[in-house]
C-alpha cells in the first residue's frame, strides 16, 4: 500500500509537471497584461553575448515566470490566501487605513539620490538664460505615514525631500510637494489604490506653480468637474490583488470657457485633438486616459487669446505625475513641449536650442526621482 501510495504521487507529479509544460507551449503568450498593467517578457535571444553576460538567463528565468499558465488565476489565489492570513502587505504593497493602499518606501540610497540632483544642478548651470523650476511630488506614504499597518516599515519622504531641496543650487526654482499637499491632507488628493495623485491633487500643484511663475491660476469655480469613472483600481491595486476594495473616480476639470488644444505625439508621428483618451476608461489602466499613457516626446498647441497667454513656451520634464497637470497649464501657455526622460534618449540643451525654449519645469514624485537614474541623461 505505501509502494502504491508513492507510485501514485510519484505519477501525479510528472503528469502535472508534464501538463504545465504542455500548457506552457500552446497557450497563447500576450505581451501585455492587462491585470498587471506591464508589458510581459519577450522570448530570450540566445547569444554569446547573452550567455556570458547571463542575461539570456535571467531573460529565460522572467519569460518562464510572466508566462506561466493561468498566471493571473495564480496570482488571484496568492493573494487571497494572503489576506486570509490577515497579511497587510503583499507585493511592496500594504493595506492601509481607510481604504489606502501604500508602496513601500525605505530609506534610499543617498548617493545615487544626490547625484541625480546634481545632474540637474549641472544641467540649470549649463543653460544659465533659462528658467528652471523643480517640482518634487511626495507619493501618499508621504501624507499619510498614519495610516499605515501598524510596525510597518517606513521612511519619511519628508527628510528625501528635504535632502534633496538643500542638495538642488540657486540655478533653480525649488517647490517641495510636500509643503504644497499637507495642509489639504483631509480632501482627497490621492487615489487610495493608485500612486498618482488625484486631478484634485494636481489642480493644488498647478496652482502652486502658477503662482510661482506670477500667473493668475483658474480657480474651482472656473471650472466644470465631471466624474469620468467610478470603477479605478490602480496601480498599486495591480502589484497586490488585494480584494474588496471600493473603486476610485477619476475625475476631469473643463474650463468653463474652453480652449482647443491638439497634441502632437513624436513616439507615433500623430496628432490627436484631445489630451484624453478615453478607450482607457474601459481598460485596467484608466490613468492613461490623461494624455493617452506614457510617451517619450509630445508638443501642446493650444488656440489662447492674446490675453490669456502668460509665457509663450514651456518644457516639461515629467514622469507621471505631470500627466493630470499639463491640461491645466494649457490655459495659460499655448506651445508645450513634454519630455519624459526615461524614454527620450536626444540632446535637451540641444532641444532648448532649437525650440527657443526659455522656462523649464521638472515634474517627479519622489518615488521615481530616488530609484530612477534616468536623470543623468540630462547632461
Amino acid at each position: 500500500m505505501k509502494h502504491l501510495s508513492e507510485r501514485l504521487l510519484v505519477v501525479g507529479f510528472v503528469s502535472s509537471t508534464f501538463l504545465i509544460a504542455v500548457l506552457f507551449f500552446i497557450l497563447p503568450h500576450h505581451r501585455f497584461s492587462e491585470l498587471e498593467n506591464r508589458y510581459l517578457q519577450t522570448a530570450p535571444q540566445l547569444t554569446w553575448d547573452n550567455l556570458i553576460s547571463k542575461k539570456f538567463a535571467e531573460e529565460t528565468e522572467s519569460f518562464i515566470t510572466d508566462h506561466f499558465p493561468f498566471r493571473d488565476k495564480w496570482l488571484w489565489v496568492k493573494s487571497t490566501s494572503e489576506q486570509a492570513r490577515l497579511q497587510q502587505e503583499n507585493n511592496g504593497i500594504y493595506q492601509g487605513k481607510d481604504g489606502y493602499l501604500f508602496e513601500k518606501f525605505l530609506e534610499p540610497d543617498y548617493k545615487k539620490v544626490q547625484r541625480y540632483a546634481e545632474s540637474v544642478n549641472q544641467f540649470a548651470s549649463n543653460h544659465p538664460t533659462v528658467k528652471m523650476t523643480f517640482m518634487l511630488a511626495p507619493t501618499s506614504i508621504g501624507i499619510y505615514p498614519e495610516r499605515l499597518p501598524w510596525l510597518a516599515p517606513s521612511y519619511s519622504q519628508k527628510k528625501v525631500n528635504q535632502f534633496i531641496e538643500e542638495t538642488m543650487q540657486n540655478d533653480l526654482n525649488f517647490m517641495n510637494g510636500i509643503n504644497i499637499l499637507e495642509q489639504h491632507a483631509t480632501e482627497p488628493i490621492y487615489y487610495r489604490t493608485d500612486h498618482h495623485w488625484t486631478t484634485f491633487g494636481a489642480y493644488l500643484a498647478y496652482v502652486a506653480y502658477a503662482e510661482q511663475q506670477g500667473w493668475q491660476p483658474f480657480s474651482l469655480k472656473d471650472f466644470s468637474i465631471k466624474t469620468v469613472s467610478n470603477s479605478f483600481l490602480g496601480s498599486y491595486h495591480t502589484r497586490s490583488q488585494f480584494t474588496g476594495l471600493t473603486p476610485d473616480t477619476i475625475q476631469t476639470y473643463t474650463p468653463l470657457n474652453p480652449v482647443h488644444t491638439e497634441m502632437y505625439i513624436a513616439d507615433t508621428d500623430q496628432t490627436v485633438t484631445s489630451m484624453y483618451d478615453e478607450s482607457f476608461l474601459a481598460k485596467k489602466d484608466q490613468y492613461s486616459y490623461f494624455l493617452g499613457g506614457v510617451h517619450a516626446l509630445m508638443k501642446l498647441t493650444t488656440a489662447l487669446n492674446p490675453q490669456q497667454i502668460a509665457q509663450e513656451k514651456l518644457l516639461v520634464i515629467k514622469d507621471s505625475y505631470a500627466h493630470n497637470v499639463l491640461p491645466f497649464l494649457t490655459n495659460h501657455v499655448p506651445e508645450i513641449h513634454v519630455i519624459d526622460l526615461r524614454f527620450y534618449n536626444g540632446d535637451i540643451g540641444v532641444y532648448l536650442s532649437e525650440n527657443d525654449i526659455r522656462d523649464v519645469l521638472f515634474l517627479f514624485n519622489t518615488a521615481t526621482f530616488v530609484e530612477d537614474a534616468a536623470l543623468l541623461k540630462l547632461n
